[in-house]
């Protein structure tokens, strides 16, 4: 299986920036590590390995991004408009670098956002901002709204809020969202969301869900048996799930 490691220093968030590509050619899959994650966990937690076949053989290629999450959504030395801004930088790191730079690999295909846990929801968010550029989101075990406390997981902005995060909050931005242009997009991409029956954020999951039928966006949503949110889970979801992430 063709494996590749690049690294380059990114204008964007003035710091160097590394990814893993995995396969030649095919559907690209852009790859969103877990909370506080790294580029390199895809592999290491065998979810690559259950594609395998397909990364062989030209139907899959990965671009496995690094996370920020630690400057970010997770750095709560900062405050809340740093983070969200920080967050917004890194959005412009994978919008104007990391899909150019998939783009110039393998030109014409079409382009998949996927994560797990935290990955889920940068997967989702991105996708969902920018509906033109993803045909499918996968997305298993996330969390759509950032700005509430769930269980033992604080708010990440405390009692603040503003336009920024209301606008990379999904389950807020969508609700009030009624440009057609926008909508039709959504539609028209596949979208596949899980999430586990014991998970903390399952209520998030459950009204999302709800949220894109009253939008008439067709999706699929799962509910797997216990909290599910771990990478053992995750591998089985991606072989359930495989097909979606086949054009």
């Amino acid at each position: 299986m063709n494996r590749e490691y690049h690294q380059w220093f990114s204008p964007h968030l003035n710091r160097t920036m590394e990814l893993l590509v995995l396969g030649t050619s095919g559907t690209r899959v852009l790859v969103f590590p877990a909370r506080m994650g790294r580029f390199y966990d895809y592999e290491d937690w065998g979810l690559s390995e259950v594609l395998k076949p397909h990364l062989c053989n030209g139907e899959l290629q990965l671009f496995c991004v690094d996370s920020i999450d630690g400057e970010s959504l997770y750095n709560f030395w900062a405050d809340p408009p740093h983070r969200i801004r920080r967050h917004l930088a890194y959005e412009q790191y994978v919008l104007k670098e990391v899909l150019p730079f998939s783009e110039k690999k393998n030109p014409n295909s079409s382009l998949i956002s996927h994560g797990c846990s935290l990955g889920a929801f940068h997967a989702v968010n991105i996708a969902f901002r920018h509906p033109q550029l993803f045909d499918k989101v996968i997305a298993f075990s996330g969390r759509y709204d950032l700005s509430v406390p769930v269980a033992e997981f604080s708010s990440l902005f405390g009692d603040y809020y503003d336009e920024e995060i209301y606008f990379n909050t999904p389950s807020h931005f969508l609700y009030n969202l009624q440009d057609e242009y926008w909508l039709e997009h959504l539609r028209q991409m596949e979208i596949v969301l899980t999430c586990g029956n014991e998970d903390p954020f399952l209520e998030n999951n459950r009204s999302f869900s709800q949220l894109l039928w009253q939008k008439r966006i067709c999706h699929s949503y799962y509910e797997w048996q216990g909290r599910a949110h771990k990478p053992h889970y995750w591998r089985q979801m991606i072989g359930v799930y495989l097909q979606a992430l086949l054009c």
